[in-house]
């Protein structure tokens, strides 16, 4: 840069009060982006890991068909006659019979994470005159903890005590609230068959999912086979995690021709979770760029205000042989200045509320502090937009200066 350029930058970016004003309406604009995406992406990323703190990406199960098949058809032939004495309908076989083979199967295909086997029944759960029903879930400790993390939701007790005494168990947090119960009572388990058991109480879980904590009662897997009198063998659902969940459709597909039974993924049975997380996304992102679009606005307002007051400047310029070229590079580089510092603040700043937002309480279920997210992402998309919005604000206002006629102006 020559020194009539230097002097020339000078006469044209001499108020510094507007060039304040203009670098905080970009600090403003960013952090802004940069908070609202990081709350909004821990909300979703929140609700995401209390969905799946009970349900799998996706299950494997045996599929009881809709309608029974009637006992009896019409004969073909209208002089026939069919008798049948003390009819009865055959139950549908239900189940998993051997959870072993397909653990098996599962263990050569790509992307999945991890399994486990449930036993999932409807129970009646009874202390004194109280009486509930309840989901009774056999688990595999191991496995169901690495896939859902369920020791960490753990309230009281250990969640693989279950392992060590057959009559152990663990109930949701709202279900041992509406029984009246706590750790090391006893209470009593029921099936719609009549088969009744006492278990002691182990564990309280708290997950989050308000459904899932009223009416949750876990036990081991072992335990759940005797109770129903089950092969050892036996489940009632395989639940697998893949790398990715929005992959679950895809994996599910590579499944499903290696086995007989019904293999679903969570979008199938889930979809409002999947459109709710898009939309919350949509809204984050529409809120934010419109708070960038209007910091826009404000720049191109200082850059247009600055031209008007410049004309002067601007034609003495030209007179002194500045081209349009020249007057709009100072002009583009000044709002790209303004992004560039008003960028780097207002990431800066934006990080701080994050971590301030990070820190405010809030006690539901396992969380214990309002629940944000720290993506790089949202910081390089904010700097860029910012980028570009005030490179947009400078080149309008640039672009009319250039286009000014130096004799008119001095005429005038």
């Amino acid at each position: 840069m020559n020194t009539n350029q230097k002097i020339a930058r000078i006469m044209l970016t001499s108020r510094i009060r507007q060039l304040m004003v203009a670098v905080l309406s970009v600090i403003f604009g960013i952090s802004m982006y940069v908070a609202m995406n990081g709350f909004m992406g821990g909300v979703n990323d929140s609700q995401t890991e209390i969905t799946f703190t009970s349900m799998a990406h996706i299950k494997i199960y045996n599929e009881t068909p809709d309608e029974v098949a009637p006992i009896t058809t019409v004969p073909k032939n209208e002089q026939a006659y069919s008798y049948v004495s003390n009819t009865k309908n055959i139950n549908y076989t239900e189940g998993i019979k051997n959870v072993d083979g397909l653990k098996n199967i599962l263990q050569d295909i790509d992307n999945i994470t991890g399994y486990t086997a449930q036993i999932n029944e409807n129970v009646f759960i009874q202390n004194g005159v109280l009486q509930q029903s309840a989901t009774l879930s056999g688990v595999e400790t191991e496995t169901e903890n690495q896939l859902f993390k369920t020791a960490d939701y753990m309230v009281e007790g250990n969640f693989f005590d279950i392992d060590k005494r057959s009559d152990g168990i663990i109930l949701g947090i709202g279900l041992a609230e509406k029984m009246g119960v706590n750790m090391g009572n006893s209470i009593t388990l029921s099936t719609s068959q009549g088969v009744k058991k006492n278990f002691k109480i182990v564990g309280i879980i708290e997950t989050g999912a308000m459904s899932a904590d009223k009416s949750k009662a876990i036990v081991s897997i072992r335990t759940a086979r005797q109770f129903l009198s089950k092969n050892r063998s036996y489940a009632t659902e395989v639940q697998v995690n893949v790398e990715d969940y929005n992959q679950a459709r895809q994996v599910a597909k590579m499944i499903a021709p290696h086995t007989k039974y019904k293999v679903q993924a969570w979008q199938e049975g889930n979809a409002q979770l999947d459109s709710s997380s898009f939309l919350r996304d949509i809204l984050a992102i529409s809120v934010s760029l419109t708070i960038l679009i209007v910091a826009g606005f404000g720049i191109y307002n200082i850059m247009n205000m600055t031209v008007n007051e410049k004309i002067k400047e601007i034609a003495i310029l030209k007179a002194m042989g500045f081209d349009g070229q020249d007057i709009k590079t100072i002009f583009v580089s000044q709002a790209l200045f303004i992004g560039l510092i008003g960028g780097f603040l207002g990431l800066i700043i934006g990080n701080i509320i994050i971590r301030i937002i990070d820190h405010v309480p809030f006690n539901i279920g396992p969380m214990d502090s309002l629940p944000v997210s720290y993506r790089p992402q949202d910081y390089i998309l904010a700097f860029g937009f910012g980028i570009l919005f005030t490179f947009i604000a400078g080149y309008l206002p640039a672009r009319k200066a250039s286009k000014l006629d130096p004799v008119e102006i001095l005429r005038g």
